[in-house]
């Protein structure tokens, strides 16, 4: 088990998505690059992207959209895969979004592929 957003877990998770081949991304997800900034995470803060369905540390030089939130909240939303509470999040003005709003709805209303849900799980089962 690696603590979420640390070094470990990105090494973990970069092994799972590695592993997982082909992860049938939908094509809305497939080009979609989103920044993420996570706030007060065991390690400080820590910038991510999901690029084309898959975590990557760091972010992203040509994504539309930032998003900024909490450790709690990400874990939430990215791990647990909580659809409700990515929208209380934004409607509560925890996540607070730069750049391209639109790109948040694709990343809502799409449905990940069954490749991906099963990438998830085993995500949820090292994640501390």
């Amino acid at each position: 088990m690696a603590v979420f957003l640390s070094d470990a877990w990105f090494s973990e998770v970069g092994q799972l998505q590695e592993a997982a081949g082909d992860l049938n991304v939908p094509s809305a997800l497939a080009s979609l690059a989103l920044n993420i900034s996570v706030a007060g995470t065991a390690s400080g803060d820590v910038d991510m992207c999901l690029n084309g369905g898959r975590f990557e540390r760091g972010h992203h030089a040509d994504a539309p959209t930032k998003l900024k939130l909490s450790a709690d909240l990400a874990r939430k939303i990215f791990v647990e895969n909580d659809k409700s509470a990515g929208m209380q999040g934004f409607m509560s003005g925890q996540i607070k979004v730069e750049g391209d709003m639109s790109k948040l709805m694709v990343m809502q209303s799409a449905n990940p592929s069954e490749q991906q849900k099963e990438l998830l799980k085993k995500i949820k089962a090292i994640t501390e």
